[in-house]
């Protein structure tokens, strides 16, 4: 996009339009995500493992890869951890294992990031989407029941920081392969579990709850064929160098970002508290404010709060209310601004505008508010104040 800012990009402090805004509320950006404060508390941690690696030359795989996937398993509460290049690679890998019939359908939910599709078509299955339940716009089991007919697999997803509803779901799925995409749900647990189907991936991207200084992605399972399966696939299907047993391709974790993420998993349960804290702030900031949804954790769920996604209601522009925040140098953002469906790669599905109301409408109203673990008090304040001024603005 040249010339101007996408929807979702966060603003910072010397990019800030005053135009319109008292000053107090200008002085100082509010950023969506605060990777810099991150990085400053695993700073001496990280420099000491990267000399451990640049000392040995083991750039990727090696000693620091698997230490983290030990440890990432422990953490998550699976067998088997698989460290990849990034999210997408891991949930294609996870698609690859079970070796589907080519072609196959696979549910997903068509509120979701555009890398979920992306990963079905990419592992030679066909993405069958179905709406979302619109109190939490997770997948709804009922829609996906009557999506599985001829399709192999299920693949919810994990949203915003909470579990799909596993329990019916899996009923759905009536013993068809449930794939889970956690790059969302890094700690969050449903009914005292981390996960429910036979596979599971996740994103390390820097702005995930667990983030990396770059791409990487892991693969989780308790099946010891599917994590052999996985492995060899993201290192060209070898097991033994030049020996190679299945269809592979190149996605493997490197030990830098494996040494980012050991640093960053040890403060994780402590993020995961103040993401908690800072989401029930935001809760008694806005409740009650004319105009606006506030995010709801569904039953059974221990939320991680990903993302803090408000609902700007019938009546107001929340595209308005975006432009508002970011005059203010408040880092909103849109998650997702277009439903997978209606994205032009994505047109050969054969959907349209109205084939999904409720992840449509989803993508009209949602405003993502800066939410990450070292949000302060005063900086939620000051975003509440904006948010409600923005809100009783008539444009």
């Amino acid at each position: 996009m040249s010339g101007g800012r996408a929807i979702g990009d966060p603003v910072s402090g010397d990019e800030v339009e005053r135009g319109g805004v008292e000053g107090d509320e200008a002085a100082e950006g509010v950023p969506l995500v605060d990777l810099a404060a991150a990085h400053a508390e695993v700073e001496a941690e990280v420099r000491a493992g990267f000399d451990r690696v640049l000392a040995s030359g083991a750039f990727v795989k090696g000693p620091e890869v698997t230490g983290f996937e030990r440890e990432y398993a422990a953490f998550a509460g699976a067998r088997h951890c698989v460290g990849a290049a990034n999210g997408t690679d891991a949930l294609e890998l996870a698609l690859r294992a079970l070796d589907l019939p080519h072609g196959g359908g696979v549910v997903l939910p068509a509120n979701t990031f555009v890398a979920t599709a992306e990963a079905v078509l990419r592992a030679g299955l066909r993405p069958v989407l179905v709406d979302a339940d619109p109190a939490h716009l997770l997948m709804d089991p009922e829609r996906a029941a009557a999506a599985l007919g001829g399709a192999v697999a299920l693949l919810p997803v994990h949203l915003f920081g909470q579990l799909a509803p596993m329990g019916p779901l899996l009923e759905a799925a009536d013993g068809r392969p449930v794939v889970e995409d956690a790059a969302q749900s890094q700690g969050a647990r449903q009914h005292g579990r981390t996960g429910y189907g036979r596979i599971a991936a996740t994103s390390f991207y820097p702005g995930k709850n667990l983030g990396a200084y770059g791409d990487a992605g892991a693969v989780l399972t308790d099946d010891d064929e599917l994590a052999d399966a996985v492995r060899l696939t993201g290192d060209h299907g070898a097991r033994d160098k030049y020996r190679h047993e299945r269809f592979g391709c190149n996605s493997r974790m490197d030990a830098l970002q494996a040494v980012v993420l050991r640093a960053k998993l040890r403060r994780l349960p402590a993020w995961n508290a103040a993401r908690r804290a800072a989401a029930a702030r935001y809760d008694a900031l806005l409740g009650g404010l004319d105009g606006l949804t506030l995010p709801r954790t569904a039953p059974g769920n221990e939320h991680v709060w990903h993302l803090y996604a408000v609902r700007i209601g019938p009546g107001r522009d929340r595209d308005a209310v975006l432009a508002a925040l970011h005059a203010a140098g408040i880092g909103a953002g849109v998650h997702y601004p277009v439903p997978v469906h209606l994205q032009p790669a994505f047109r050969h599905l054969g959907h349209r505008a109205g084939s999904f109301p409720v992840a449509e409408r989803a993508a009209r109203e949602l405003l993502s508010l800066p939410l990450h673990p070292h949000l302060t008090g005063a900086q939620q304040e000051r975003v509440a104040r904006v948010l409600a001024r923005a809100l009783h603005t008539r444009r």
